[in-house]
């Protein structure tokens, strides 16, 4: 390890009055609520223990975690909920500790398999380029060039759509990667990424490569992680960690990945090779059986017409007993068949098939009590899943029997003041309620004058969120917002079904750049939203890890109070675990979860010491419901408005 930091410096000299950073950016000011943080970071380094800590917006909560961690001597993992923040720290706040603040550490960017060009993969893409478009096509020599010249094979060096299909048989995943059996093995990206980390001081990560490392520890696959080894954990944006690790510590079986296994046995072998027609009419069997089992399932398990998943019951899936059994039975003759050959890809064929068999089994079973099974269609593709209901448990024994110092830290953390939901949720306390750690928790509040800079909006003339009208009412309000405030708005849905009427309803009567979540990436979206005056509908992901400081946005409209919904099958399995300890599913997980989800909304607002702007939450049960009070009292103490006049009066006094 590179780490050479003077060890009698401590945060108080480097973030506190007249400290190194001060003196590095003669512009910045003390925050005292950032000290605050990074001294009860440093003392959980110190003392090996745990720490809940909640910092507001604009504390500086970076630094505040990052300082006192390369000051401990130790490897450290830095895991954040999204790409953005993770670029953000490895490419603005580290540089800035090195470059301006004279520290000396090497640190490290990973990604997961999937983002890197996997060459063994490549060479035998380039023997049958075949693409879902032409437009996909035209990308080829592109892709060739880049793959020529690039040094780590990071797609994010590509100007790719997301959703570019082919990308998937030019990179590798936990299940196809063929480890240390690749013959490409020592120039692969990933190889060479994971050797960088070794040496590395600060690994930084997001949160699904980090579970995606605990999962294969666990699973013991291959005998080692995606991760070199570690000895203690940040987890920024904590509060989205329980939803990574859910589908990290289950299993699924879809459509997509059958189909890449029998591609990738008609790949594997020369079509000179005396075996190639047997594998080949096997992989023909896996695909062919696979195919009537996910025709099938959609209708069987009631997936037609359905937004979200829905659950798997044991005599629907018995129903599709017929096709599951004939897959089993191809994957087995296709892993019986290349058991026996010494090349790797075979090898890993015939492992892929028996975790695929098992796992299919397991699905069809539907019984074990501490799961939750079902189903999801999403595009083209058909998943059958299990995940734990809890993963408190996966958590203790994967991560907390393993590391003696674990940072969490988001501006969300505490329900109703308090940290209790979120340990218990991550598994901080047992089956009997006692700490498994030493853990402490901090609150420190945001310095923003949220009083000064922020209004809230709540009306109450429309009509409750489920009666019939709700949307087309929202619509019409939507509209005099914008007005009131020039566009310059996020509108922000619970579902996407909203989303879509919403924004029907209202494109053509908004005279300002109207954007779609789903049309085009997210950053061109945001980029296009921050150029011209926008209005911007969005659900799900830009409820969380979206930046936009200034008068870009300046409005923020929530159709609804964000409880997750109990026709989830794993929400739905929550409340009954909860409800089977004789405990209040809605007092002890649907309000907390959802005030949390709120506050996560109402965040995207307010940047910036300089952003002014208003917050409407076009649900009036916040108002009207005695569980209301629960979800004012976990918000910034801003400027409540009664009506659109006096929205319109406080937009002109700014």
């Amino acid at each position: 390890m590179a780490l050479s930091l003077v060890r009698t410096s401590n945060v108080d000299a480097l973030l506190g009055p007249g400290g190194a950073l001060q003196a590095a950016l003669p512009a910045y000011e003390h925050r005292p609520e950032q000290l605050q943080m990074a001294r009860a970071v440093e003392r959980a380094f110190s003392d090996r223990s745990y720490l809940l800590a909640e910092a507001g917006t604009g504390t500086g909560k970076t630094l505040a975690y990052l300082v006192p961690a390369l000051l401990s001597g130790r490897r450290v993992v830095v895991s954040t909920a999204t790409k953005t923040l993770q670029e953000q720290i490895f490419f603005k706040d580290l540089p800035l500790l090195k470059e301006q603040m004279g520290l000396e550490f090497e640190a490290a960017y990973l990604k997961g398999r999937g983002n890197y060009l996997c060459l063994h993969r490549y060479n035998s893409f380039t023997k049958d380029p075949t693409f879902g478009t032409r437009e996909e096509a035209r990308q080829w020599p592109h892709i060739q060039s880049w793959a020529a010249r690039t040094e780590t094979g990071d797609r994010a060096e590509l100007e790719l759509p997301e959703n570019f299909s082919a990308w998937p048989r030019l990179s590798s995943s936990a299940e196809t990667c063929l480890g240390s059996q690749c013959p490409l093995y020592e120039q692969c990206h990933v190889t060479r990424m994971r050797r960088e980390a070794e040496q590395a001081d600060l690994l930084v990560v997001n949160h699904h490569l980090f579970v995606a490392d605990l999962s294969l520890r666990g699973a013991g696959r291959r005998g080692e992680g995606v991760l070199p080894l570690y000895e203690a954990v940040i987890l920024d944006e904590a509060h989205a960690l329980e939803d990574a690790a859910s589908g990290y510590f289950g299993c699924g079986v879809s459509n997509h990945r059958l189909e890449e296994l029998a591609r990738d046995a008609v790949a594997a072998l020369p079509e000179t090779d005396a075996r190639f027609p047997t594998l080949r009419a096997l992989a023909a069997r896996v695909r062919t059986h696979a195919e009537v089992l996910f025709t099938q399932a959609p209708r069987v398990l009631g997936l037609l017409g359905s937004e979200g998943g829905v659950a798997l019951k044991p005599d629907r899936m018995a129903l599709l007993g017929g096709p599951l059994e004939q897959v089993r039975h191809g994957l087995a003759a296709l892993g019986a068949f290349a058991s026996s050959a010494r090349e790797p890809e075979l090898a890993a064929l015939t492992r892929r098939a028996a975790e695929l068999t098992e796992e299919l089994s397991f699905l069809e079973k539907v019984e074990s009590a501490d799961h939750v099974y079902w189903a999801e269609a999403r595009g083209r593709g058909v998943f059958l899943r299990a995940s734990p209901i809890d993963v408190a448990r996966e958590l203790r024994v994967r991560l907390y029997d393993a590391v003696d110092t674990v940072v969490f830290t988001s501006a969300t953390l505490a329900a109703g003041g308090r940290f209790d939901f979120f340990a218990k949720r991550m598994g901080l306390y047992d089956e009997d309620g006692a700490p498994v750690a030493e853990v402490r928790t901090l609150a420190v509040p945001s310095p923003f004058d949220y009083a000064q800079q922020s209004a809230l909006y709540l009306p109450t003339h429309l009509p409750d969120p489920a009666a019939p009208g709700f949307i087309e009412a929202a619509a019409e309000e939507i509209v005099q917002l914008c007005e009131v405030s020039g566009g310059r708005a996020f509108v922000l849905f619970t579902s996407l079904r909203n989303m879509e009427r919403a924004y029907e309803l209202t494109k053509a009567r908004l005279p300002y750049q109207v954007l779609r979540q789903g049309d085009r990436p997210k950053q061109q979206l945001l980029e296009s939203f921050r150029e011209l005056p926008s209005v911007l509908f969005a659900a799900h992901s830009f409820w969380e890890g979206v930046d936009v400081p200034g008068d870009a946005l300046s409005l923020l409209i929530i159709d609804r109070l964000p409880f997750a919904s109990p026709g989830d099958p794993l929400v739905a399995a929550r409340i009954r675990q909860i409800e089977a300890r004789g405990e209040g599913a809605f007092e002890q997980y649907q309000l907390p979860q959802a005030t949390l989800a709120l506050r996560q909304g109402f965040g995207r607002l307010i940047r910036t010491q300089s952003d002014r702007g208003a917050v409407a939450l076009l649900d009036r049960r916040i108002v009207t419901k005695p569980y209301g009070r629960a979800f004012l009292e976990s918000l910034p103490d801003a400027h409540r408005v009664r009506d659109l006049d006096g929205l319109r009066d406080w937009f002109s006094e700014g």
